[in-house]
């Protein structure tokens, strides 16, 4: 398990105990069920970690390793679990052109040489994913809005480059002036 110092990832939520042996209902707030797995470890509540001893992803239940009785179950209901950036990237493949949202925040978004501004954070609306921009200071002097939203989608995201941290979009500047 790597340092609780590193920053965690809230990927599911613990819900209410289910029958007689310590099962807990998952609600799951990550993209990838597939760390979901017997004998892997997470943080909870940020504070103490976890093992899993029993995974049912699909009847969403999980058990504890120790927690064997509906009272012991019930303490945990509404406990948030947390993974590792770090953890994160070591347990799950991605396929070509596939970031994590970690991974996207915090890289400029340029259009033809122009920085448009900063990604905050991505957001799922409906079905479509979006990148939150922080609106370059120099756009904002121009009344422009000091956020705006781009879906991430090929035809307005046209490369992104992890390692200097910086999108390159088609149409963004539009968005920006429409919003």
């Amino acid at each position: 398990m790597s340092n609780q110092s590193d920053k965690l990832l809230h990927i599911a939520t613990i819900g209410k105990a289910v029958g007689l042996g310590g099962d807990m209902k998952l609600h799951i707030k990550s993209d990838f069920p597939e760390q979901f797995t017997v004998g892997a470890k997470f943080f909870i509540s940020k504070k103490r970690t976890i093992e899993l001893s029993k995974v049912d992803l699909d009847r969403s239940l999980i058990k504890i390793a120790g927690v064997n009785t509906p009272e012991d179950a019930k303490r945990f209901t509404n406990e948030k679990i947390y993974t590792t950036y770090e953890d994160t990237r070591k347990n799950i493949d991605l396929e070509d052109g596939q970031y994590f949202y970690f991974d996207i925040e915090d890289c400029k978004v340029y259009e033809n040489g122009q920085l448009l501004g900063v990604v905050d954070e991505v957001e799922r609306i409906g079905a479509t994913d979006y990148l939150e921009i922080i609106t370059d200071s120099a756009l904002v002097q121009q009344d422009l809005p000091k956020s705006f939203l781009i879906p991430y989608q090929d035809h307005f995201v046209v490369s992104v480059d992890i390692e200097n941290k910086v999108i390159e979009v088609s149409g963004g500047l539009d968005i920006l002036k429409a919003s």
